[in-house]
């Protein structure tokens, strides 16, 4: 299907899904509280800099749209400045290979920008308001000034320079790189699948005015990349686009029109959607610290989020749609896709939804996935596949299958579709729109819970109990696996809740409550967590797989008296072994501290993240790029901000003692709710919840004494305190509630705070 049909196919298909995600409040017009942001210059002090020239992926600006990607930095052993062409679609065709071989993203080939005098010097700003990279290249024989940007919905990378005398006969070059998967580089030690090969080399085609770069598939298909300049007076515009077809051989011609429609415009022209919809995404939310270099990273990462993500856009592979060298040239389902989404929640950007949306589009390759004996009632996704959720014949290292509980070969891990659904679930609860709990998380969670229900024995101990599983990514399988027993119990609960509000007398829920009443209880030793039952916690781990009970699954919690030295411990013990240990460890670590409310805690690991392991762009890199981890590191400053798990919005529940002052608007909470609240000298000022949906409405609002509570409605708003201190609140949908202390007439402008803490820009500033 092609880039324009998917996009429209969906659009029709989600339309009712889409409202329920993008709807604001019915009163919106008379809301409690005022923005008072001037977003342009808010943003600016984001901005990424350079002012000498990136040398590789991880120190360049990046552009994209979810779909084509561009990261820029030098070229390597040349006097030129590299502009990558990537496109998250384009992928071999060639099952038999497995996900990481056969099916795996392919490179493309990259621009190069070559002057004509020596590069002396560059002088960039990733302006993030409007998307896009302004500055000069600056070389012996004059200067180059530039914009870039690839724009939102045409999928075309555009180059705009204007060049000094000097610099007049610049000249762009394309590049085209061999189709093959990146796995197959000697230098990661990965040996292809017998009989695997790169696919054949581009035919070059220049019809008219542009260059036009047919790469063909030997499974049949292309992509095609076309490109050209434009003349404007002493500007020259340069037009990049790409696109893939398989099995038919029509991305030559989108390709060429994709180009020629954009290039008929100034690059004045062409921003103006551009803009338009980058200044919308940006106004959903609102998120302001007090550390000014946290608060450029969190912003830099919501850029990040939407140039790499779209509802109707691939899953994100390990590295976006900049696909560099790497030797994981998929996407990776035990960790990475879940922890690369969770960010869209609380920033209220349910339309970066792709994973809801491809489990739902793919759930027949699900079902293919598991063993045919379990087909008739299962399904899993395996750790790795292709954009349409398949491994297919990969094993060994050209992917990896779902398992099978008590079997060696292949690695029985088998929880990754049941967490993947935890995401989904996480956008029910946002939105709660039933569709999604009734059209995806049920029929789907009831398959994945299935594919467990075969393998549960029962014990002497009169418990049920699991044959040995694998934890991502311990390296040892063991009996009753912390990660799958997290998972079964989740699943178990979520399905009981899910029939009982779709009204589903389903014939597996007493099975699915004799699970809750005799599976057996969590392995755990006098450091906590184990592994399983006969493998304790004990190496360093960079994955927190035997943890997710705690976090993010919320089974167990700091809320419950009896845990907290338990999770404390676990937390401890884990993260007390270094060498393994990776970004993504540091941001568990965080977020776990945030629900034991430490969030001194919290921000000293998210301080280790930026120290040890974010580069100069805010990438992240684990031998090729691997994005998941500074994206889940905004999911943890989200957790200090507002949590709430457990039918509870907690404000501020874990601000770091060095953060006096916040705010945050249009925060999206589970259950629907849009919260808006400020934090001033160490007190919370007021908080207002907006009711999207008219949910249950409970609420930890961190204000001491007495309180006033008022109605968007001007109605009397019946509310009670619960027993520990929680408000309850009948908030109807549309309506917003504020509240704040009695007595007390709060400042109702969200506003950025001031920084406390300065710190240059991101980027190559000095």
């Amino acid at each position: 299907m092609t880039e324009l049909s998917r996009r429209t196919l969906l659009g029709a298909t989600l339309a009712g899904t889409a409202g329920a995600l993008l709807a604001a409040p019915a009163a919106a017009a008379e809301s409690l509280v005022h923005e008072d942001v001037d977003w342009q210059r808010f943003l600016a002090d984001a901005d990424l800099v350079w002012r000498r020239m990136p040398q590789t992926w991880f120190e360049g600006p990046f552009l994209g749209n979810a779909f084509l990607g561009s990261g820029i930095y030098a070229q390597p052993g040349a006097n030129a400045v590299r502009f990558n062409v990537q496109h998250s679609q384009v992928q071999d065709h060639r099952p038999e290979f497995g996900s990481l071989f056969g099916l795996a993203r392919l490179p493309i080939g990259h621009l190069t920008l070559e002057p004509v005098g020596a590069i002396t010097g560059v002088d960039w700003r990733l302006d993030l308001w409007n998307a896009e990279l302004r500055g000069t290249i600056t070389t012996a024989a004059g200067s180059l000034a530039l914009r870039a940007l690839v724009h939102n919905d045409r999928s075309v990378l555009a180059v705009e320079v204007l060049p000094s005398d000097g610099e007049r006969d610049f000249r762009w070059v394309f590049h085209p790189e061999e189709a093959i998967s990146p796995r197959a580089n000697p230098i990661f030690g990965r040996t292809p699948p017998p009989g695997y090969t790169g696919n054949p080399p581009p035919a070059v085609e220049r019809p008219g005015d542009l260059e036009v770069i047919v790469q063909p598939l030997l499974a049949g298909g292309q992509h095609v990349t076309a490109w050209r300049e434009a003349r404007r007076g002493r500007r020259r515009t340069l037009y990049a686009g790409v696109a893939w077809s398989h099995p038919d051989t029509t991305a030559r011609e989108r390709a060429i029109g994709m180009v020629r429609s954009a290039a008929v415009l100034p690059l004045a022209a062409l921003t103006r959607d551009h803009r338009a919809w980058w200044h919308a995404y940006y106004r959903r939310s609102f998120l302001s610290l007090p550390d000014q270099r946290v608060q450029s990273f969190y912003w830099i990462q919501l850029y990040k989020l939407a140039a790499a993500a779209r509802r109707d856009a691939p899953v994100m592979a390990t590295c976006g749609p900049w696909l560099e060298p790497t030797p994981w040239p998929a996407t990776w389902w035990n960790l990475n896709a879940q922890l690369e989404y969770w960010m869209i929640h609380g920033a209220n950007h349910l339309e970066l939804d792709a994973i809801t949306r491809s489990l739902d589009e793919f759930r027949r390759n699900l079902i293919d996935q598991v063993d045919e004996r379990w087909r008739a009632d299962s399904a899993g996704i395996p750790r790795t596949t292709d954009m349409t959720l398949q491994n297919s014949a990969g094993t060994g290292t050209s992917g990896f299958p779902v398992g099978v509980p008590g079997q060696a070969t292949p690695t029985p891990e088998v929880g990754n579709l049941t967490w993947a659904l935890h995401n989904v679930w996480l956008s029910y609860r946002h939105t709660m729109d039933v569709a999604i709990l009734r059209d995806v998380v049920f029929p789907l969670l009831r398959r994945a819970i299935s594919y467990y229900l075969h393998f549960l024995f029962g014990g002497p101990d009169g418990r049920l109990h699991l044959p040995f599983t694998f934890s991502p990514e311990y390296g040892v399988n063991a009996v009753d696996c912390n990660y799958d027993l997290a998972l079964i119990r989740w699943g178990c609960r979520t399905l009981l809740d899910a029939a009982r509000i779709l009204r589903v007398d389903d014939p597996l829920a007493p099975r699915w409550r004799e699970v809750l009443g005799t599976l057996v209880d969590y392995p755990v030793d006098a450091n906590g967590f184990m592994i399983g039952a006969d493998v304790p916690f004990a190496k360093s781990h960079r994955h927190y797989s035997h943890l997710l009970m705690v976090y993010p699954l919320y089974e167990i919690t700091g809320e419950q008296p009896d845990k907290v030295d338990l999770i404390d411990r676990s937390l401890r013990h884990w993260i007390s072994f270094e060498g393994a240990l990776q970004g993504y460890s540091f941001t568990g670590a965080a977020s776990i501290s945030a629900q034991l409310l430490r969030g001194d805690d919290a921000r000293f690991y998210l301080a280790e993240l930026l120290r040890r392991f974010v580069q100069p762009n805010t990438m992240y890199k684990e031998t090729g790029p691997v994005i998941e981890t500074p994206l889940s590191a905004g999911q943890s400053l989200h957790d200090l901000v507002c949590q709430s798990w457990g039918d509870v919005i907690r404000v501020f529940p874990a601000l770091p003692a060095a953060w006096p002052d916040a705010a945050v608007h249009n925060f999206r909470t589970q259950g629907a709710f849009l919260l808006s609240a400020a934090r001033r000298s160490g007190r919370t000022d007021f908080v207002r919840l907006a009711s999207l949906a008219g949910a249950p409405c409970r609420v930890r609002p961190g204000i001491q004494g007495p309180l006033s509570l008022r109605s968007s409605w001007g109605r009397r708003l019946p509310w009670r305190t619960l027993p520990g201190g929680d408000l309850e609140i009948d908030l109807r949908r549309g309506e917003e509630v504020l509240i704040h202390a009695a007595g007390h007439r709060p400042d109702l402008r969200i506003r950025p705070v001031t920084p406390t803490e300065p710190a240059p820009p991101w980027g190559l500033p000095d």
